[in-house]
């Protein structure tokens, strides 16, 4: 039998999450989520929260902060189509998400997603508010999926395969913070 999307609470998602996610904790939060199933057996989840960054915090943009599975063939691209068709239901007209750039991204393509390109990296620990760095710290690739003509679909990678991972390491970097590219 199949996958079927289900839903699941927030708090039994995160403690999927914690079970299954390759290199990140649980969030602290999130808006929805989603599972998928297969026999009663939970396969994988996708929390969608709003965007981390305070520039897409527009109230139409969400963002899915943890998807994991459990290595269930199609579970990742079930979840993030199952996320955008919530997010649209619930008035959103944008959905992002990051990976890191050794993550294919075949899933998000074939959910709708197209890659924007590089963003932001780094530690969020300052000098007022030090913290320890418990997750990655190298660049991450934007994703996005947008109703209509939004960001999306004007910017569709339209590059083979074999030349695309040459491409990622000279895109442009996205500005979280201004919304801009450099």
């Amino acid at each position: 039998m199949g996958l079927a999307v289900c839903p699941i609470t927030i708090s039994d998602a995160k403690a999927f999450v914690a079970a299954y996610h390759r290199h990140h904790g649980p969030p602290t939060g999130g808006l929805f989520a989603v599972a998928a199933a297969r026999m009663g057996q939970i396969a994988g989840v996708a929390i969608v929260g709003r965007p981390v960054a305070r520039a897409l915090d527009d109230g139409y943009t969400a963002e899915v902060v943890r998807l994991a599975t459990d290595g269930s063939r199609n579970a990742c691209s079930l979840l993030y189509g199952a996320a955008w068709r919530a997010c649209r239901a619930l008035g959103y007209r944008r959905l992002v998400t990051y990976t890191l750039p050794a993550e294919g991204g075949a899933s998000l393509r074939a959910a709708g997603f197209k890659l924007l390109g590089r963003a932001g990296g780094g530690s969020w620990s300052c000098a007022s508010r030090p913290s320890v760095d418990r997750h990655p710290l190298q660049v991450k690739l934007r994703w996005d999926l947008a109703v209509g003509n939004g960001p999306a679909s004007a910017r569709r990678s339209t590059l083979p395969r074999d030349q695309r991972a040459a491409a990622e390491d000279t895109m442009p970097m996205f500005d979280a913070g201004t919304g801009a590219t450099q």
